[in-house]
């Protein structure tokens, strides 16, 4: 039995777990036609036998003092991670649904390694895949780099570079690593300190006391086309239509469920990948920094609030907030559980949800000789206050919006869902009739200047 190093950072991630929920990513594939379970299980077994990140097991992961590490776990017994499962006759998309709540709200089984997959039956002639994995284990462009391992069709099956997840090194001391954040630079320790000293978000709908149990909504695929055009025409990239869509759907959200001011201000953590052009490894691990944004929520306009959005996601792209957050997480991995609580507490105060958008395959891709229709996930909102995750993923030329919500919190998660098809809609159609948004409109230009004034008062 060989034991492994975990790296730091994702020894900070399984240690996010929450009272209430896990740092449990859950991807959902759905096909025309059902999947052999058989097959499935066959092709998992065949092709995570080259990564050997799926078949280490977690030690010492609950101990207070504890760090953890990973174990060599040669004889995986694939029949305790891949399962078949049936719908009733005459399900309906509402029950699939459903059964992914189910097994959203389900801790992993200890002692195993931290994945698995559920083969559905249904709705209909159709099948569905759920894959679930603890975050320790990769984030989401991990799991795409892994997605081109497991799954056929034309892009897949391409040899992973060799990175630096391969074969897990001794990670310094806790003190060592400390002297290394501290070595880091001038301009990375400044955007750690703004961070640091931000204020909590507010207390509102969002966040606070959670349930143990998990609600979701998944949008209709958005064609990439669209959004890429709208984007271009509006002087904007994706991402900053993404965070306003996102802003403008929990403005109405907020504002429809009677919670007055709380509207007013809203900040998300959103993952940054870190990972160069041709970065590689054996498709594990995490290499993202977080960043911490003030959506447009005060924005009255759709208009506005991209431009707002185009003003701030410049700004955090010019900052080096990523990489320093990259860097805490690295101290904090080192050190005992307790240590990583700490700095939960600290920086799940600082949001109010997770935003997370991650770029999937262009071309469909194919599991036991079924071709995949539609792909979406659902990002954690770990630890004990976070009620929200809101992700993106692209793939086959449509962008999937997933809502993953505290059922406390979010006992509604597909009205999100319609605000951001709504919003969508609008900020494409803005571009399609030759409108786009002002470069420098009177709105985005009040919101602006009163957003600065609350950040310096902060």
């Amino acid at each position: 039995m060989t034991r492994l190093p975990m790296h730091p950072v994702d020894a900070a991630w399984l240690h996010m777990d929450g009272r209430a929920n896990a740092a449990i990513v859950t991807v959902l594939l759905t096909a025309r036609r059902r999947f052999d379970a058989d097959a499935v299980r066959d092709q998992f077994e065949r092709r995570f036998a080259s990564l050997p990140a799926f078949r280490r097991r977690v030690a010492d992961a609950t101990t207070w003092a504890g760090v953890p590490e990973w174990i060599e776990d040669e004889g995986v017994d694939i029949a305790q991670h891949v399962h078949h499962r049936a719908l009733p006759a005459g399900a309906t998309a509402r029950d699939l649904r459903a059964l992914v709540e189910d097994l959203a709200s389900a801790p992993l089984p200890a002692g195993l390694p931290p994945w698995q997959v559920h083969v559905v039956d249904g709705p209909g002639a159709g099948g569905a895949v759920v894959l679930r994995y603890h975050h320790c284990l990769g984030d989401g462009a991990a799991m795409m780099m892994v997605a081109r391992q497991v799954f056929d069709g034309e892009g897949a099956r391409e040899p992973l570079p060799p990175g630096r997840r391969a074969e897990p090194p001794a990670p310094p001391s806790l003190v060592e690593a400390a002297g290394q954040l501290a070595a880091t630079s001038v301009e990375s320790a400044a955007a750690l300190v703004r961070d640091l000293l931000r204020s909590a978000d507010p207390a509102g709908p969002l966040k606070g006391a959670l349930a143990t149990r998990q609600r979701l909504a998944w949008s209709r695929p958005i064609p990439l086309v669209e959004v890429r055009h709208a984007a271009h025409a509006q002087g904007a990239h994706l991402n900053d239509l993404v965070v306003a869509a996102v802003a403008g759907a929990l403005r109405a959200y907020l504002r429809e469920g009677g919670a007055p001011g709380t509207e007013e201000r809203l900040r998300a953590m959103m993952p940054v990948n870190l990972r160069g052009a041709g970065a590689g490894g054996d498709g594990s691990g995490n290499e993202f920094g977080l960043v911490l944004v003030d959506l447009p929520v005060e924005v009255a306009d759709a208009a506005g609030r991209l431009e707002a959005a185009k003003t701030r996601m410049t700004a955090l792209k010019a900052s080096a907030e990523a990489g320093a957050m990259h860097g805490l997480f690295e101290v904090f991995g080192r050190g005992p559980k307790a240590l990583q609580q700490v700095a939960q507490f600290i920086f799940g105060r600082k949001a109010s949800l997770v935003l997370s958008n991650v770029a999937g395959p262009a071309r469909p891709l194919r599991l036991a000789g079924r071709a995949i229709d539609r792909m979406v996930f659902w990002v954690p909102h770990p630890g004990d206050e976070l009620g929200l995750g809101i992700s993106v993923l692209s793939y086959r030329g449509g962008l999937s919006f997933g809502v993953l919500g505290d059922a406390h919190r979010i006992p509604e998660p597909e009205r999100i869902v319609a605000g951001i098809e709504a919003e969508m809609d609008v900020l494409c159609r803005l571009a399609r009739r030759g409108r786009p948004a002002p470069r420098h409109g009177p709105a985005a230009a009040t919101a602006e200047a009163s957003h600065r004034r609350r950040r310096r008062r902060r």
